[in-house]
């Protein structure tokens, strides 16, 4: 049974049920159908222009779109089941914070950057994926604080992340005109900072009373393999969604997929080599196997090359591992940020690397290796910018996306700190019960009692 302080039942529904009503109203004034989905603009063009249905772009994106939904609903959410006593929570909260925000991100998103002539917001299957990419954001802030607040709390998180998230994409693409494709700045570096300073900010010294909750059992690992299988397979498709269609697309996939290969190799490898016993640990190829598509996120489409690709995924698989081994416990000692999944070792480091990758590459761009290949990949260079000057924008915009993730994140911060959210107390984290009917079994209800194995094997 909920105590009085979690009791989700008049705050989950009214701000459930306000959200979306809000959100229905929204539409019907701003939102309508762009050129290639309203059937009138359709055929007009095909009269006019000579265009085919197969030309529609809804053939060309919705593939990738497809694989970028199924990693936010399905590899994200189970990515986070890996606590035992936290599967529902970790694949349900998933569930309405991503169905929450690439509702409210296309509206931002359109405000900012998709107004047309007539005052709308013209939607269709790109849309839909830049709304799933900021969607993502939210889920990466939201293992920072996985199984520390309530289900209000992330919601009103959601609010104001996929607010500052299309304002913080709007000053790096639009503004600075950088290239950053598949998110490794305006996704994994800002989800993982903003979601990482509300864990400082909310930051519990009594979070031991529910440590022997924080881990994992077998089953339950299993199941967050599952999710980490899914973004792996995925990823290509993640960072090359909305790139240039034509070599370009082809290159980020390609880009993105020797670096996972390579990043999972580095993985299993430091793995072995921090244990003293050289054994693997589930939590890092869940998690730093998959660093490698962090990091390609913006150099993917540039000219890397796949041995290029293969060093990055290397490096990213290294330092991830290495960031799950020694660098979390000193954040949660040190510096009193409790972050749950690791988002600091799997998005945030990588992400920096994936930026000033980026960087570098810029810095180094020419017509001879890019031929007329270049003006897809960068198209103020050789008329408005020179290549290093591209490179310092695309510094630059790693600096900006950690200035508005640090202060945004201290700011929403302090707004979930106030004590009307329905937060779990400390001897509730990492726990289903507060929040969810569960099966009166084991596993779903009581205290799982630890057993060693020896004592399994003398009772068979």
């Amino acid at each position: 049974m909920s105590n009085a302080s979690t009791n989700m039942r008049l705050k989950l529904p009214l701000i459930c049920l306000l959200l979306q009503l809000a959100l229905i109203i929204l539409f019907a004034i701003f939102v309508r159908y762009d050129g290639d989905t309203d059937p009138k603009e359709w055929f007009r063009r095909k009269a006019q222009e000579n265009v085919t249905n197969a030309e529609n772009e809804f053939y060309f994106r919705y593939p990738s779109f497809q694989d970028v939904h199924v990693m936010i609903f399905v590899g994200f959410g189970f990515l986070m089941t890996f606590l035992k006593k936290y599967g529902y929570s970790s694949v349900g909260f998933n569930f309405v914070l991503a169905s929450f925000s690439l509702q409210w991100a296309t509206l931002v998103q359109g405000w900012l950057h998709g107004m047309k002539e007539d005052g709308k917001i013209h939607i269709g299957i790109e849309s839909m994926i830049n709304a799933d990419f900021c969607t993502g954001s939210v889920l990466i802030s939201f293992g920072a604080l996985l199984g520390k607040c309530s289900p209000v709390q992330m919601l009103v998180m959601t609010i104001f992340e996929s607010a500052l998230f299309p304002i913080n994409e709007f000053i790096l693409l639009s503004l600075l005109q950088i290239k950053d494709a598949g998110g490794s700045m305006t996704i994994h570096t800002f989800g993982a900072y903003f979601g990482l300073v509300i864990a400082r900010v909310l930051y519990r010294p009594q979070l031991d009373k529910s440590r022997h909750r924080e881990g994992s059992v077998y089953h339950s690992d299993l199941f967050a393999m599952i999710g980490a299988i899914y973004l792996w397979m995925f990823w290509p498709s993640f960072n090359s969604a909305v790139t240039t269609l034509g070599s370009a697309q082809h290159r980020t996939a390609l880009n993105t997929y020797y670096s996972l290969a390579a990043c999972t190799l580095a993985t299993f490898a430091t793995s072995s080599a921090v244990n003293e016993e050289g054994k693997l640990d589930m939590v890092h190829v869940q998690n730093a196997a998959l660093a490698g598509g962090v990091a390609l996120g913006t150099a993917g489409e540039m000219m890397l090359t796949p041995y290029g690709a293969m060093i990055v995924g290397f490096i990213a698989g290294v330092i991830s591992t290495l960031g799950f081994k020694y660098l979390t416990p000193i954040l949660d000692s040190k510096l009193k940020i409790q972050d749950t999944c690791g988002v600091h070792n799997l998005h945030g480091m990588p992400g920096i690397l994936g930026g000033l990758v980026g960087a570098i590459l810029a810095a180094m761009a020419t017509k001879e290796v890019y031929g007329d290949g270049l003006q897809d990949v960068f198209p103020l260079l050789d008329n408005e910018r020179s290549a290093k000057q591209q490179g310092m924008y695309q510094a630059l915009g790693l600096a900006v996306t950690l200035g508005i993730a640090l202060i945004g994140g201290t700011i929403v911060g302090f707004i979930l700190k106030l004590p009307i959210w329905g937060a779990p107390a400390d001897t509730q984290c990492f726990s289903d019960q507060p929040y969810w009917e569960l099966p009166d079994d084991d596993w779903g209800h009581g205290e799982m009692v630890p057993v060693k194995i020896e004592e399994v094997e003398k009772l068979t």
